[in-house]
């Protein structure tokens, strides 16, 4: 993607992203259970959503932040999806699954994946957005929806205390990343992970029966609708990024 097309690093985007996790959990849920597309069928469209995306935004006249926003979604719904097809449908374990997507999240950020923070010009604080960005947003969101589960069902805290526990963890990880102007790789994606991984429980909670259970239209409904406002309504500003 053009740099015009990403946001700037600051508190608008790890509102946003916070918000889009949540509502791509609902979602990712919703294409998967309301849509009777189950967790392998749904992700063919998802691909193809994705491949529009960055091709539309490729053939367009100009960038805009649309682009980016929309992709998130997009793969945030995905990573739903493919964390549940490893630890529900072929039932492998939460530990075993996390143990992998650790190492090939690792491997993809030090190995392949470019430094997602550009630092000279006026793109300064915006993510890297190509094509290995998106593959490792993508492997990050599975293991943030695996962590998520895992806290929530194999730790039995519940989607209430693990939204609670990850979401203090996530507090956390964005005041020290804050602190350093987000300097490595390494800080930024393990954000984007718990960002990932609150959004996972605090989707779940607003969704079941276990936690407020306003139940998976309403819920994908209602996080869609917010995030969406809160990108319409908190405009981006040429602020030193943070």
């Amino acid at each position: 993607m053009r740099p015009a097309s990403a946001p700037r690093l600051g508190a608008r985007y790890w509102t946003a992203i916070s918000l889009a996790s949540v509502a791509g959990c609902n979602l990712g849920d919703f294409v998967s259970l309301y849509l009777h597309l189950g967790h392998w069928l749904g992700l063919a469209p998802l691909a193809l959503f994705f491949a529009g995306l960055i091709i539309g935004e490729r053939r367009s006249g100009q960038g805009g932040e649309i682009w980016y926003w929309s992709t998130i979604i997009v793969l945030r719904t995905a990573a739903t999806n493919l964390a549940d097809l490893a630890t529900h449908t072929f039932q492998l374990s939460y530990p075993l699954v996390i143990a992998w997507l650790e190492l090939i999240q690792i491997l993809v950020v030090l190995r392949v994946a470019p430094r997602p923070i550009l630092i000279n010009g006026d793109t300064a604080g915006r993510p890297v957005a190509d094509l290995w960005y998106w593959a490792s947003m993508l492997t990050a969101g599975t293991l943030g929806t695996a962590v998520g589960d895992c806290v929530a069902e194999y730790f039995k805290l519940g989607t209430g205390g693990g939204t609670l526990l990850l979401g203090g963890v996530l507090a956390a990880v964005l005041t020290l990343g804050r602190r350093s102007s987000w300097a490595t790789k390494a800080q930024y994606w393990f954000a984007i992970v718990a960002v990932r991984a609150a959004g996972t429980t605090a989707g779940d909670f607003l969704a079941f029966q276990d936690g407020v259970g306003l139940g998976l239209p309403l819920s994908t409904g209602c996080t869609l609708a917010i995030f969406i406002a809160t990108l319409v309504l908190w405009r981006p500003t040429n602020a030193k990024p943070v």
